[in-house]
């Protein structure tokens, strides 16, 4: 029998979610969570909430939306796990030991830190980091930890993710060089059928930071209301319309079936009014809501029940994180100094008293040690490989590839003479290899 996949996914508490939350992320989750070939973790992410969102009361209130509203769409929490980041003290142990062994030169491509660092040089700031937090810059770290804590198999992302996921692969990869193997290489789960993406009231993508969503659960008035905002142009009832170019249709067809969106399809062709598009709108979205957002009032006034369905997912989190992060931190060498002592005494008196098949079992014991080392040798002598191949290809790129060859070799050199023992012997293979490459 094939083992499950475990897929993994949270939302960030720092506001409501709205209508494109849910056909992007609520939605295909809770439905995931139903297959029998598929382990569910879905979380609060309530620690990432912290980086852009400063307000106490919004991350509290948020996280009790949030909650109320996967439990209202109808997620198994017998089937799924459902916890709160927050709830799971392992998940920051690790985030740091991921820290220790991830290069700033790799954090300082991700897109939110390069995209913080371009506004500001836009807006011609002197400092180019300039209101960026390290929450901000180490976001992907502690993404990763989410990930890695579970040994998560796939997640779902849009396609701004990617960069993420790649990044939490190229860290679990160093991690297990570096301490053994510990952690599976995720994949990144993004849906390449039609993007799940909505526009807002603005016509702009619907997002917390353009104040332009419309609430999932919003109560029906407000939902008409909105609805009524939403900007379209100034054609008259009886023209006809385009409704690949308008939100309303969007927003339609993104919920519709499909014979229901070629009727309404029809109707723009037939000069359907704007005033009459919107109430369609609003009917609709109004029945196809109205069940989950029963639940939701219901829920949502019920506090106990929330934080008691969080707990028990966080207990069954737990019985994961707390016997993991023992074996990392074994494995990084952080424990008990007595324990350590007694396993080495211990060890030293059967060393004494081995028999055949014990000592058979020891030999064993080296030779997979030696095996590690040698494969080790050679990730490492791939990875020198790699760092050459990419060296090449800026000196070939460059304008004038003599003169960038010569200057990156006498960087090399200059690297070579402020670098400590194991770094130097680094860069001098990385010379050797590379002046072997220019000369070939």
């Amino acid at each position: 029998m094939q083992a499950k996949q475990r897929m993994l996914t949270g939302i960030t508490t720092s506001g409501t979610p709205h209508l494109g939350n849910y056909l992007g992320a609520l939605k295909p989750a809770v439905a995931a969570s139903q297959q029998v070939d598929t382990d569910s973790f879905y979380f609060l992410a309530d620690y990432h909430a912290l980086i852009k969102c400063q307000d106490p009361q919004t991350v509290h209130r948020s996280g009790r939306e949030i909650a109320a509203i996967w439990l209202a769409l109808g997620l198994d929490t017998d089937k799924a796990t459902f916890y709160r980041q927050s709830d799971i003290p392992e998940i920051p142990q690790l985030a740091w030991f991921l820290t220790c062994v991830t290069a700033k030169g790799m954090m300082n491509r991700a897109h939110a830190y390069k995209a913080s660092v371009d506004e500001n040089q836009r807006q011609s700031s002197v400092d180019l980091d300039q209101g960026i937090s390290m929450g901000l810059y180490s976001y992907p770290i502690l993404m990763a930890a989410d990930i890695l804590m579970f040994n998560a198999h796939q997640i779902p992302v849009g396609k701004d993710q990617i960069q993420h996921i790649e990044m939490c692969r190229d860290i679990a990869m160093r991690f297990n060089h570096t301490y053994g193997e510990h952690f599976v290489l995720p994949e990144a789960l993004v849906d390449e059928g039609d993007a799940k993406v909505l526009s807002g009231l603005d016509g702009r993508k619907m997002s917390k930071s353009y104040g332009n969503i419309i609430p999932l659960f919003a109560p029906a008035d407000e939902l008409k209301k909105l609805i009524f905002q939403i900007t379209t142009n100034s054609l008259q009832p009886g023209e006809v319309k385009d409704p690949d170019t308008c939100t309303l249709f969007e927003i339609y067809s993104a919920f519709a079936s499909h014979e229901e969106t070629l009727a309404i399809r029809k109707a723009y062709a037939n000069g359907i009014g704007w005033g009459d598009m919107k109430g369609q709108l609003f009917e609709y979205l109004n029945d196809y809501l109205t069940p989950a957002r029963k639940r939701y009032d219901e829920i949502i006034t019920d506090p106990a029940y929330i934080e008691s369905e969080l707990q028990k997912g966080a207990a069954k989190a737990r019985a994961h994180s707390e016997p993991f992060m023992q074996r990392l931190r074994s494995a990084v060498g952080i424990m008990s100094l007595v324990g350590d002592l007694g396993a080495k005494q211990s060890g030293a008196k059967a060393k004494k008293e081995l028999t055949k098949e014990e000592q058979a079992k020891v030999d064993a014991g080296k030779a997979k040690g030696i095996a590690i080392a040698k494969q080790r040798a050679e990730q490492e002598s791939q990875q020198l490989a790699f760092e050459v191949d990419d060296l090449i290809n800026t000196i070939n790129t460059s304008s004038d590839p003599k003169a960038a060859g010569e200057e990156i070799l006498a960087g090399l050199r200059t690297q070579i003479d402020g670098a400590k023992k194991k770094a130097k012997k680094t860069l001098q293979q990385t010379l050797e290899l590379l002046e072997q490459r220019l000369t070939s």
